[in-house]
């Protein structure tokens, strides 16, 4: 991963990071207020040589001096000067816990010892460090004076008494918070890390383009932005024509011209690597964009486990594909009309999917459809969790294959391809589903709406493509081109091809 990636993947993963970083912040402002006031008070002592009034001896006492005082520092904590101070202040504490509130401090090159009382109580603490130096002076003074001796050669003298602190040196807000909002973000940048490192899903075309690269398998035909009101319309275009989601499926089925231009695929089969990722609607509006394009188009549901088109458009699912099977009826005498396309449903569930779907009866009923109509259109089960949709492998031109957006992973998209090549079936091409809008790196900024031209000319626009050519229509090989507008035709080219729009 380069730098981009990783920006890329911190963006996509910002509201762990800001939330652990809030957190990060709240636990600060909680220890801030709920942190007992500690205060501080400081008394400085100054160590000195007596009796030495010769320069160079002076300057001998004072080396002497600064060599002594770090030692020195060692003794202001011990029991011979914490004990006598805990029974002269009468302390609630022993003399361990009270040195524990005691600190030293030597500034460099210097004689001075600087002793540090921290308590719960400001008064408390300036009488405690000042009643420490006294104590500590007597104590030096006893240790450095030789036997028989009546003075000792050495000298502490307080030049600072401890005084009371007015405010207190923690908690410290700032501090505090500047270190809990640290520690946030970072905790929340390492569980991003760790969760895009262990996080396989889908989540970009570049993602699916990568993992049909792995299985030498074919290019990202498009991808369908996320509409949360899509179960409620079924066919993009019938809720907004030249809305965002309807130009994905436009774009896809421009994309599906190019695929193999010298054998264009006509019998085209839907399907995903497992359930919920979205293939019925992409066989829907599939098929409704190649009715808008001007071609008779029949979308076949051959998912005989869960099937889910006529649901979704409002039909009769009782009577379909099985029925024409098992020869209760002929294919025009159970075919129903989605408005622009017409509909095969699945019928009666068989209890053997897949050998039906294997049959040379379904190969005959798939030949017979696609002599009448110039696509087909056929919504199969997921590959992973049934054998059907590789069985009816040899009576469809090729497979698309749907992967939805943050759901499915990258292995289950490459055993899917895989799983079809093993059955020599063609994988025509992938398209990622529900990419929400802010996402999608195709998105442009750019929508054409054509001008409202009069409700004759709106209802001539949704009346087009449920248009029919009387008689039979002639089987095409290729995807039609549209025919050029006259001069009474008002509506632009974009609109009606779709609008790729740059």
């Amino acid at each position: 991963m380069d730098l981009s990636d990783y920006l890329r993947f911190l963006v996509r993963r910002w509201r762990i990071i800001a939330a652990l970083g809030l957190l990060g912040t709240a636990v600060g402002v909680f220890v801030t207020h709920t942190t007992t006031p500690q205060y501080q008070a400081t008394s400085t002592l100054f160590v000195s040589l007596q009796d030495w009034d010769d320069t160079v001896k002076l300057n001998q006492g004072n080396s002497f001096a600064q060599a002594r005082v770090r030692s020195y520092a060692e003794v202001v904590t011990s029991p011979y000067v914490t004990e006598p101070v805990a029974e002269l202040l009468r302390l609630d504490m022993t003399p361990s816990q009270l040195a524990r509130k005691i600190t030293t401090e030597v500034p460099l090159e210097t004689v001075l010892l600087k002793i540090t009382v921290t308590d719960t109580e400001p008064a408390r603490a300036a009488r405690i460090s000042n009643a420490v130096a006294h104590r500590f002076a007597e104590v030096i003074a006893k240790i450095e004076r030789p036997e028989g001796a009546r003075l000792s050669p050495v000298r502490l003298s307080i030049t600072e008494h401890a005084t009371r602190p007015r405010t207190p040196t923690s908690p410290n807000l700032v501090l505090n918070l500047a270190l809990g909002i640290v520690v946030g973000l970072g905790l929340g940048t390492g569980l991003a890390v760790a969760r895009e490192s262990l996080d396989t899903s889908v989540r970009s075309r570049s993602d699916l383009a990568r993992c049909l690269a792995d299985t030498g398998g074919p290019a990202v035909l498009g991808s369908v932005v996320l509409d949360q009101s899509a179960s409620r319309h079924s066919v993009a275009a019938d809720e907004d024509a030249f809305g965002r989601r309807a130009e994905d499926f436009r774009r896809l089925r421009t994309n599906l011209r190019f695929v193999d231009i010298d054998a264009p695929p006509k019998v085209i089969a839907v399907t995903s690597a497992v359930p919920a990722e979205g293939k019925t609607s992409i066989s829907i509006n599939l098929a409704s964009s190649l009715a808008e394009f001007g071609s008779s188009v029949c979308l076949v549901d051959a998912d005989l486990r869960r099937p889910s088109v006529a649901s979704a458009l409002g039909l009769v699912q009782d009577a379909g594909l099985t029925t024409v099977m098992i020869g209760q009826a002929k294919a025009g005498e159970v075919m129903q009309s989605a408005g622009a396309f017409s509909v095969l449903a699945s019928g009666m569930l068989p209890p053997n999917p897949a050998e039906m779907l294997g049959s040379e009866q379904f190969r005959a009923v798939v030949r017979s459809l696609a002599d009448r109509f110039d696509h087909v259109v056929i919504d199969t089960a997921p590959v992973l969790p049934v054998a059907d949709t590789p069985a009816m492998a040899s009576a469809v031109d090729g497979y698309l294959l749907a992967a939805r957006y943050a759901k499915s992973s990258r292995g289950q998209v490459t055993d899917a391809v895989r799983a079809l090549q093993d059955v020599g079936a063609t994988v025509l091409g992938s398209v990622l589903n529900m990419v929400p809008a802010k996402r999608d790196s195709e998105q442009y900024g750019y929508g054409y709406r054509p001008k409202p031209s009069g409700r004759r000319e709106r209802l001539r626009l949704m009346l087009r493509p449920r248009l029919r050519r009387r008689g039979r229509p002639a089987t095409i090989g290729v995807f039609p081109a549209p025919s050029a507008p006259t001069a009474k035709d008002t509506t632009p080219v974009a609109a009606q091809e779709g609008g790729d729009h740059h």
